[in-house]
Order: C-alpha cells, then sequence, then structure tokens
C-alpha cells in the first residue's frame, strides 16, 4: 500500500539518523540498569563507632566541608545515623566540579573524598545523557534523537502490521529452516524482537524526553489533570530579620535535630544550604531505598524554621496528587526502580535488545540498497557441427 512506503521511507531514514545514538544510549542503559546493586559489592560505607555527643551540626559542616575546597560550591550536606559519615556535595557547573567529602560525624575529620565525574559509572553516564560531548551539544542531541526514536517506534509498529492474517504467525515467532538465509533471519530479528518490545521501549523513551524537555514535562503533568507549577522551585523566606534559638546558635543548625524527631524511620536527610539571605532552606528526605519518587521536599525559613508550602509539584510526598505522583515516579519508570530487583531486569532487557534494533536496521538497509545481482546473463551456446 502507498501509505505504507511512506512510512517505511520515513522509518528508514529517522533510523539511519539516530541509529548510533540510540545505539549508544540503549547500550549505557543496560550499564546502569544495576548500578546500586553493582556499587554494593565494592563502595565502603564509612562508619564510626556511635557516641553518646552530638554530631556536628548543619553550619559546622559547611565550615568544615569549605576548608578542603575552599574555591568550590557546597550543594548540600547528607545526614545519616548517628553512626555514618556525613556526605558534603560539592557541584559547580562551569567548570564541572562534583565531589563528595565524607566527614567523621562527631569530630569532622575527613574520613573520605569522591571524585563523581571519573569511574566507571561516571562514563556510563556520560555516555547516556551526552555521548562523552559537551552538555550543551551531547544533551541536545540524545533529546533530539530519543525524541525521533518515539517516531520510529510508532512506524515500525505500523509495518509490522501483516498484509495478510496468515502471516501473522511469521511476525510473532522466528521459523527458521536449515536454508533460511541470513537477509531473512536478520528481518526477523528486526521485526519480531522490535514487536515484542515495542510498548517497553516506548515507555523508556518517553520517560527519557520528558527528563530532556520542559514542555515535555509541562505536556504530561497538565494532562494528568495537575494544578501546580511543573517545576521544581525553592521559596523565598517569609521573615526577613535574622533570628536565633535560645542558646545563640544559627536557626539552621536546629533543623536536623527537629526533622530527626518528626520522622525518625527516614533513611537520610539532605540539607541543602540557601543560596542567598532571602531564600529558604531546603530539605529532601529519603523515605525509601532504591527509589526516589516517594522523597519528601521540605522548605523552611532560614531564620525562624516556619515551614513554607511550595508552589511547584515538588513537595511532601504524603500532599502529592495523581499528576505529581506520575512526575515523581517518571525516573523510577526510566531506569526500572519503580518494580525492584524484577524492573531494573526488565529495564535491562529491553535496553539491551533496543541496542540490536539500529544494527539490525542498517544491516536491512544496506542489504537492500548493495543487494547483489543474483541473475548471471546467459550466454548463448553455439555449437560447432563436425563432420
Amino acid at each position: 500500500m502507498a501509505y505504507k512506503k511512506s512510512i517505511l521511507w520515513l522509518h528508514k531514514i529517522l533510523g539511519l539518523v539516530t541509529g548510533i545514538v540510540v545505539f549508544i544510549v540503549a547500550i549505557t542503559g543496560c550499564c546502569w540498569a544495576f548500578k546500586d546493586e553493582i556499587e554494593s559489592l565494592y563502595v565502603v560505607d564509612y562508619t564510626v563507632e556511635k557516641q553518646n555527643a552530638p554530631i556536628l551540626t548543619p553550619s559546622e559542616v559547611k565550615a568544615i566541608g569549605s576548608t578542603v575546597f575552599p574555591n568550590n560550591t557546597i550543594h548540600g550536606a547528607v545526614f545519616n545515623n548517628s553512626n555514618e559519615a556525613i556526605e558534603v556535595i560539592f557541584y559547580d557547573p562551569d567548570p564541572e566540579f562534583y565531589q563528595s567529602v565524607f566527614l567523621n560525624p562527631y569530630s569532622g575529620d575527613v574520613m573520605h573524598v569522591e571524585d563523581h565525574l571519573t569511574g566507571f559509572f561516571a562514563f556510563i553516564l556520560k555516555g547516556h545523557m551526552r555521548l562523552w560531548f559537551p552538555k550543551d551539544i551531547g544533551e541536545q542531541i540524545v533529546g533530539a534523537s530519543i525524541l525521533i526514536f518515539i517516531i520510529i517506534i510508532i512506524s515500525g509498529f505500523i509495518l509490522w502490521i501483516p498484509k495478510k492474517r496468515k502471516n501473522l504467525k511469521q511476525r510473532l515467532k522466528f521459523i527458521w529452516k536449515p536454508t533460511t538465509k541470513w537477509k531473512r533471519k536478520n528481518f526477523d530479528l528486526h521485526a519480531i524482537i522490535g514487536f515484542y518490545i515495542c510498548a517497553l521501549a516506548f515507555i523508556l523513551a518517553f520517560t527519557g524526553t520528558v527528563m530532556s524537555y520542559n514542555w515535555m514535562k509541562y505536556v504530561v503533568y497538565k494532562t494528568a489533570g495537575g494544578d501546580k507549577v511543573p517545576a521544581f522551585i525553592i521559596p523565598q523566606n517569609e521573615s526577613e530579620t535574622p533570628g536565633v534559638l535560645h542558646d545563640e546558635t544559627l536557626a539552621i543548625d536546629g533543623l536536623i535535630v527537629k526533622l530527626k524527631q518528626e520522622l525518625p524511620n527516614a533513611l537520610n536527610y539532605e540539607l541543602h544550604y540557601p543560596e542567598s539571605d532571602s531564600s529558604s532552606v531546603y530539605i529532601e528526605v529519603t523515605n525509601s531505598k532504591g527509589v526516589y519518587y516517594d522523597a519528601d521536599f521540605r522548605f523552611y525559613d532560614q531564620y525562624t524554621l516556619k515551614e513554607i508550602e511550595t508552589p511547584g509539584v515538588y513537595g511532601k510526598y504524603s500532599d502529592a496528587k495523581v499528576a505529581e505522583k506520575i512526575l515523581r515516579m517518571n525516573y523510577d519508570i526510566h531506569i526500572g526502580a519503580i518494580g525492584g530487583l524484577p524492573g531494573k531486569i526488565i529495564a535491562f532487557l529491553v535496553s539491551l535488545l533496543t541496542a540490536t534494533l539500529p544494527v539490525t536496521g542498517i544491516l536491512l538497509w544496506y542489504g537492500r540498497k548493495y543487494k547483489k545481482d543474483t541473475t548471471t546473463a546467459k550466454t548463448p551456446i553455439k555449437y560447432t557441427k563436425q563432420l
């Protein structure tokens, strides 16, 4: 049919343009799927013997951390249990700097320094998000290519639908004979694998574009009925006069103690220091291991510790509506963590099989474009009459 020829042409052209990008993103996605499980085998947990003494306050942590990297910005500090190291996170976008300093929670001694931009998984993440190109260039290429890949998936499904019902069986399973040639096998690998993973590959690609484009995030959120601003917004302070606690310490130093009393079952509390005198303090409270969607984002006046509501979608999880939950779950769905270990296995397999599609697709294109002429010219045979 004429319309299928047009779809085939579109499918082929888009596949050739984005094939290498889809291959790299899919392969690196495979490697990232089990990052937490693999790192747990060799990453050291920095712990100390629990003492009957108060741990470092946020202001003390900031002061000590600043002596390690005085020319870089402290993004925040992660407070765990009393016997675990306090992680001070440094981040600057340009030039990119992303390191953590682990402090003894009682003495403030430096226990370890970790560079998040080096190592195997840092290399994998850079490839997955930007093809190892500069950030501004690579992220745009990956975002556009994955958006195009969604069109490729849809067009591929349309092309998969057989013209005749009797041919459906051959599109659902491999029917190979000893005489089946590699071109037919390659076509089956492309068509059959593509059909079985198309729905899940679509989900992975779609959740990837939601992270890449704010306009896509807006469309998803508003379509789901959301009425807030689909962005992470740190509200301003409500007070203007600096406040202190009764013992003359800074107000922020009582925040972790306050949260540990209110939320004793939380796994950790990541405190982010205010960017200016007018902005609030925000804390990300991790409630579950291995997933991020149910974290609480709480904001406090840096002078009075009064809790402030944010107009954005990232607030307390208990207050989240359906639209906010969908947006929050996007990353966990993308990496398969939403389904626990089985979910990660599925994400791994789908990513791995997705990586085969550009390869078999290019082989299909090559085989058709450079098809050898199997017909040999027939030379007339001359018979000589022998006398």
